[in-house]
């Protein structure tokens, strides 16, 4: 009888760093559409709750270069908080061509764990993130993403814990 073979999914980047530094995470897959020029994920039809799914914004200021907001999916971000946050007078969002090259990562699928690896852009985190204990962020491929004990995920990449949601 022939054994089964699985169908085992390759660990991206981001899950061998937290592999190295021992946090544990959940791999996570979500269907993904195409919107405009970029593709993104599909949230509205799987049964995780999207508020725990947190976005990766990546936005420059005068006085820091590149800054990273992580806030949930649902929600938009206050540049104003990021930017005091952050000790900028004000942020903007890096321009969609310069993103790669910013980040090394395409729309939909930057990460703080490999930007922060790779770059060490200051990376600030919505305070719900603290609260929920564990948060979802992308894995540094569309579609694919990990499920994170916030905590580690913010000891790691020495993000802070702020209020960046708009009101």
């Amino acid at each position: 009888m022939a054994k089964k073979k699985h169908k085992k999914v390759h660990k991206t980047l981001v899950e061998q760093i937290l592999d190295k530094h021992n946090i544990p995470f959940e791999q996570m897959t979500f269907p993904t559409h195409q919107e405009g020029d970029v593709a993104q994920i599909s949230v509205d039809h799987v049964d995780t709750d999207e508020h725990k799914i947190f976005k990766t914004l990546v936005l420059t200021g005068k006085t820091t270069g590149p800054v990273v907001g992580v806030l949930p999916v649902d929600e938009h971000l206050d540049e104003k908080k990021l930017a005091k946050a952050s000790g900028n007078k004000k942020v903007t969002m890096v321009p969609l061509k310069d993103l790669l090259k910013t980040t090394g990562y395409e729309h939909g699928a930057n990460t703080p764990v490999g930007i922060y690896e790779k770059f060490k852009y200051p990376i600030y985190i919505d305070q719900e993130a603290q609260d929920m204990g564990t948060m979802i962020v992308s894995s540094g491929q569309i579609g694919r993403s990990v499920k994170v004990d916030s905590q580690q995920l913010a000891d790691l990449v020495h993000g802070k814990f702020t209020d960046l949601k708009e009101k």
